[in-house]
């Protein structure tokens, strides 16, 4: 990832947090011709620091999806961890008023986590797995759904339909591009931007650029 100083993201407990609340990731491999890409449901398993000293991602593809398929032993994967982003309008700048020298940007968050990857066909792997996934996304209902709700065999065929994607974490870059190199004063008129637009986005944003 392109990071300049201003840009990264150096708090861990902030990154392991922002990405434990995204839930999910695109997934990029390469197949020896061209990169593979893949949204999906990500659980980061920081409980022991692995070879690569970040834990472990793991996911699952469809057995139908052909990505996996082209993972060979020592490829490298990069998982890509969104978070919001907005469109910054050059209007929004006082200093466009004194000297008009200002350009358009887009304002985001974003994690990287790259590592090598290998495939799990296990079904007790990936049984494991998705009964962990659900837990954690079905943790604080009022009644939530869990794996062994479902009949055995259904669930044995849903579990033999998919394949267990395991990343060894060796590098995490986070990135929070918040209007840090402009001044004070254009960072509030960002804010203020922000808050007239439509989306989610914009206003995430702006919360995020708000002082405390």
């Amino acid at each position: 990832m392109y990071l300049p100083p201003a840009f990264a993201a150096r708090d861990e407990s902030g990154i392991e947090a922002f990405v434990d609340a995204a839930g999910a990731a695109d997934l990029v491999t390469f197949d020896g011709s061209r990169p593979l890409a893949s949204l999906v449901p990500v659980l980061w398993d920081r409980s022991e620091p692995g070879p690569g000293g970040h834990g472990r991602l793991l996911a699952h593809l469809a057995l139908a999806n052909p990505q996996w398929e082209s993972v060979t032993p020592g490829a490298v994967a990069l998982a890509i961890v969104h978070g919001p982003q907005a469109y910054v309008s050059p209007s929004w700048y006082p200093a466009k008023a004194r000297h008009g020298r200002v350009v358009p940007t887009w304002n985001y968050v974003t994690v990287h986590l790259t590592g090598p990857v290998c495939v799990h066909r296990d079904p007790e792997w990936l049984r494991d797995l998705v009964t962990r996934l659900t837990a954690r996304h079905e943790d604080g209902r009022a009644q939530p759904w869990a794996v062994a709700d479902a009949p055995r065999d259904y669930l044995n065929g849903q579990l033999r339909a998919i394949v267990g994607i395991e990343v060894t974490v060796t590098a995490v870059e986070g990135r929070r591009k918040l209007s840090q190199n402009r001044s004070a004063e254009d960072q509030s008129g960002v804010v203020a931007g922000l808050r007239a637009e439509p989306g989610a986005g914009a206003a995430a944003i702006a919360d995020l650029m708000e002082p405390g």
